[in-house]
């Protein structure tokens, strides 16, 4: 699930801030990885000069930027020095940047990091189930079972299915797959903390998730969202990088953080 499950995402992992009372202790980075501490510093000095563009880090180059329905912008990079296939993903929403993720080649989430609570994440080692884009694509289903290491909120496993509906769609001029998804996360207790199903897309182009329709059931209630794709900015074209979301901003919604 996406983006970069936006599993992002991992696809887009769903994060366990969803959970009443966490927002209110996660309030800084403990121990992140020194490249997303350098990461996360310069995006959050360049979101806090309002620019109109977003600024990478030096040495990353953008290849795509994702206006979502949901009054998120998602800009996709790649990193000199990153492992062949890596790729980053900044969202900003109408009050600044969201959320900073890495994913490798297959779409498993590697490491990210949540501005609104403070916490970072990282791909536990030897996944029981690794995510795998190119299992999707060959066979037309995939299954994962992986665990994510936390020091503000500990261990996470997440367990579920991605699936191609054979739905093919057009976006802005872009061709993706539709996906059919089903999620749940466990804390190191193995108690559930969420778990949520809907429909996602793929770039076999770009060999990435992106969000689709969400329906996320915690212990506090159930949550739905559309971060499906509106708009897709090229290098060459106004608006990319861009800072400021342009669909459904300011429309009160019932919505579940879910990101890569």
């Amino acid at each position: 699930m996406s983006t970069e499950r936006s599993k992002t995402a991992m696809h887009n992992p769903c994060t366990s801030y969803a959970r009443s009372g966490v927002l209110r202790f996660l309030t800084r980075i403990k121990g992140a990885e020194r490249l997303l501490t350098y990461f996360v510093a310069t995006m959050l000095a360049t979101a806090s000069h309002a620019q109109d563009t977003f600024a990478l880090p030096q040495g990353c180059e953008a290849f795509i930027t994702v206006q979502g329905a949901d009054c998120s912008v998602d800009h996709n990079f790649y990193c000199a020095g990153d492992p062949e296939g890596h790729k980053q993903r900044v969202s900003l929403d109408e009050r600044g940047l969201t959320y900073v993720g890495t994913t490798d080649s297959a779409t498993q989430w590697i490491r990210s990091f949540h501005p609104l609570s403070g916490h970072s994440e990282r791909l536990a080692d030897n996944p029981v189930d690794p995510a795998s884009l190119t299992e999707l694509i060959e066979t037309g289903k995939d299954t994962y079972d992986f665990k994510t290491l936390s020091e503000e909120v500990g261990t996470t496993r997440y367990v579920g299915q991605d699936t191609l509906t054979g739905r093919e769609v057009v976006i802005d001029d872009v061709s993706l797959a539709e996906t059919e998804y089903s999620i749940a996360a466990f804390d190191a207790d193995g108690t559930e903390l969420w778990r949520s199903s809907g429909n996602e897309y793929i770039s076999r182009e770009w060999r990435m998730f992106l969000s689709g329709t969400a329906t996320t059931v915690t212990p506090d209630g159930r949550f739905e969202r559309n971060g499906a794709p509106k708009e897709f900015v090229f290098p060459s074209e106004d608006g990319f990088l861009s800072n400021k979301p342009k669909f459904g901003c300011g429309v009160v919604m019932s919505s579940f953080e879910v990101n890569p």
